[in-house]
């Protein structure tokens, strides 16, 4: 079954494989643009991994400019924070003061910046914006075949036997995208993500119970609690009915799975890791729900994803696929949608030159080069995400030999590494995305 790009009108058609955040936000910025796209999704339905999710400033802007609705749809469902500082406290060492933790430093945020929501809850807004005739569940992709040469369309293959066709196809499927594999090829070490040696118990605890444990400051705003081999992030989410919380771990040991990321622990776990820390981690651990998931932190820093874009140029990367970063600095919802924003303007430039003139070989010519401006706007910014994300985890646990458990070392590099990513200039990089496309076509014409 080929997706129908005549329909509409339109001189390409695009599919995309996944549908977490990554592929449902690209599939709201194309239809934005009147480019047709189908999104396939392995599951029964839409579903996020994780519990609470938060939108720096550079994602806000983002998603304005990809689509206003998805901003206001984060927007209904942010839940704001008390004040505008990220806190950073020593939430191992017993201080005598207060609650027994002694406040390390704080990030201006700015105002309501990196507000948190649920996962599914924002998803599922996203959703909303995407028609049912654009989406096919149960579609587990196995296979790829991208035609060489000029007038060539990509075929998908399914495990059901059942094949499509697309002019592009945009691998949005995760960590473990089996895209990636085809890309790079199954035996490259850079198709499969690596554990970082760090793993994370999750859960959610009851506002209320919540505040009568930790008061209404460590319960209202954001706080990450730092201390060796280990660090705790909490924020509040779903319009304050929750705490949401992230408890990592660094573990020497190999990850004991090789087909899950996630398995069954304890709060009886968590409560032993954190044993030693102070009072206030201690007692996040105890109001943790009695049977947790613990997950496990992989990404792509030990190998690094060395091109976003298949050889014949049909076929990218998007968001974790791409590169898939630890999520120590919050950072990888946002990076997706701003490859979603890349990948759109590229697309919706491509479709413009092609609705003017659309033979054959100008199609193949445009496409491949939309993929190429896409994957050269964002390979260098994307994969320095991978990379301070992997060291940010390091410098909460005091793993960093230059910078220890010294707060203003810390500060100086938790502030800089922060604002590269919160100040990102999203104008800028749709004015570079536009600029290097037209350079692109320039000079495979001379």
């Amino acid at each position: 079954m080929a997706l129908s790009s005549e329909i509409s009108g339109a001189p390409f058609d695009v599919a995309i494989v996944g549908g977490g955040i990554a592929g449902v936000a690209i599939a709201i910025g194309l239809l934005a643009r009147g480019i047709p796209v189908k999104l396939y999704e392995r599951a029964e339905g839409f579903q996020e991994i994780g519990a609470g999710i938060g939108m720096s400033p550079n994602s806000e802007r983002a998603m304005l400019a990809l689509e206003p609705r998805i901003h206001t749809a984060f927007r209904n469902i942010a839940t704001p924070n008390t004040e505008d500082w990220f806190q950073y406290v020593d939430g191992f060492n017993h201080s005598d003061y207060g609650d027994g933790e002694e406040l390390l430093f704080k990030v201006y945020l700015g105002r309501r910046g990196f507000e948190g929501c649920r996962r599914a809850d924002f998803l599922d807004e996203l959703a909303k914006m995407v028609p049912e005739s654009c989406i096919e569940f149960k579609r587990n992709l196995v296979d790829v075949v991208e035609a060489r040469g000029d007038g060539g369309r990509v075929v998908l293959q399914f495990d059901d036997g059942t094949t499509t066709e697309a002019d592009v196809l945009l691998g949005c499927d995760g960590l473990r995208s089996r895209v990636r594999q085809l890309v790079l090829g199954r035996d490259n070490p850079a198709s499969n993500p690596s554990y970082s040696h760090k793993f994370a118990f999750r859960g959610l605890i009851p506002m209320g119970k919540a505040r009568e444990a930790l008061g209404e400051d460590k319960s209202s705003t954001r706080y990450m609690h730092l201390g060796p081999e280990g660090h705790v992030l909490t924020f509040p989410v779903a319009m304050g009915a929750f705490l949401n919380v992230v408890a990592f771990i660094t573990s020497p040991e190999e990850w004991p799975s090789k087909d899950r990321l996630t398995l069954p622990t304890s709060k009886e776990d968590a409560v032993h890791f954190f044993a030693s820390f102070g009072p206030v981690v201690t007692a996040i651990m105890g109001m943790l729900g009695d049977k947790l998931d613990k997950w496990a932190i992989f990404d792509t820093f030990d190998n690094p994803v060395t091109t976003y874009v298949s050889e014949a140029g049909r076929v990218c990367l998007v968001g974790d696929a791409a590169h898939a970063a630890a999520p120590h600095h919050g950072v990888g919802a946002g990076a997706a949608i701003e490859d979603a924003l890349a990948l759109s303007v590229a697309l919706e430039d491509a479709a413009g030159l092609l609705r003017e003139s659309c033979s054959v070989a100008k199609k193949n010519e445009v496409l491949r080069a939309a993929l190429s401006t896409y994957e050269g706007v964002r390979l260098e910014r994307t994969r320095w995400l991978v990379e301070t994300s992997r060291y940010i985890g390091e410098l909460y646990e005091w793993q960093v030999p230059e910078c220890g458990s010294d707060p203003a070392k810390c500060l100086g590099e938790v502030e800089s590494r922060c604002h590269k990513i919160w100040d990102y200039d999203i104008e800028g990089m749709v004015r570079q995305t536009r600029e290097l496309f037209n350079h692109k076509l320039r000079k495979s014409t001379n």
